[in-house]
């Protein structure tokens, strides 16, 4: 992005960091995957958003992929479709890059444990 009085540039970690809270805190996400590469597919979240999120960042325009799993009993095709949606009006609102596309690889489902089970009956999650 170029300014009168300089040029601005955002690094690709500011803009997997964004596209990785935004992606774990869309429903039916049940967190990040860090890839098959590194052996049984691991759910990341909290301070690891940026594992599962890759992205090439040009001077306006981006391209994000992510690596997710999804939650048991959720409809994939609509999960994918939101968070595609939900990453690119985040990334585009904080950073004004243009994101040109959100690719979504599903690489896991997962399923509830009983101490999740448990914090549900507790607190329903609202969405």
């Amino acid at each position: 992005m170029s300014e009168q009085n300089g040029v601005i540039r955002i690094s690709e970690d500011v803009v997997a960091t964004i596209a990785g809270l935004a992606a774990v805190e869309t429903p039916g996400i049940a967190g990040m995957s860090a890839g098959i590469s590194e052996g049984w597919t691991k759910r990341l979240s909290g301070k690891n958003v940026q594992k599962g999120v890759s992205v090439e960042v040009g001077e306006t325009e981006t391209k994000i992929h992510l690596r997710v799993v999804v939650r048991y009993g959720s409809k994939i095709h609509d999960v994918c479709r939101d968070l595609q949606l939900r990453v690119k009006e985040a990334v585009e609102n904080m950073t004004g890059l243009r994101v040109v596309e959100v690719n979504v690889k599903v690489e896991g489902v997962a399923f509830r444990d009983k101490e999740e089970e448990a914090e549900e009956e507790q607190h329903p999650r609202v969405t």
